[in-house]
């Protein structure tokens, strides 16, 4: 492929479901035991540390499900598809 040409990335339905579900799950024990979920859900998109995540209700396991790919393009599909107007 050359530099000048557009590379083309797809995400199934399932897989945006399923990142849903993992996000709120995960922002959900983030919650319970008191961390700030978009500030550590962030940290782990951007450094790919699990750490970030707790291990409460298994979340850390939960996250790793997916790519941190698949987990950000739901978000800003998520963003975007709520600022159509």
């Amino acid at each position: 492929m050359k530099n000048n040409e557009t590379m083309m990335f797809n995400v199934g339905k399932d897989k945006s479901m399923e990142a849903s579900n993992i996000l709120l799950t995960v922002y959900k024990a983030l919650s319970e035991k008191g961390y700030n979920p978009i500030n550590q859900i962030v940290g782990y998109i951007l450094s790919g540390d699990p750490t970030y995540i707790t291990n409460h209700n298994n979340a850390r396991s939960v996250i790793r499900r997916l790519e941190r790919d698949e987990l950000l393009e739901e978000v800003v599909r998520f963003y975007l598809d709520n600022k159509k107007g």
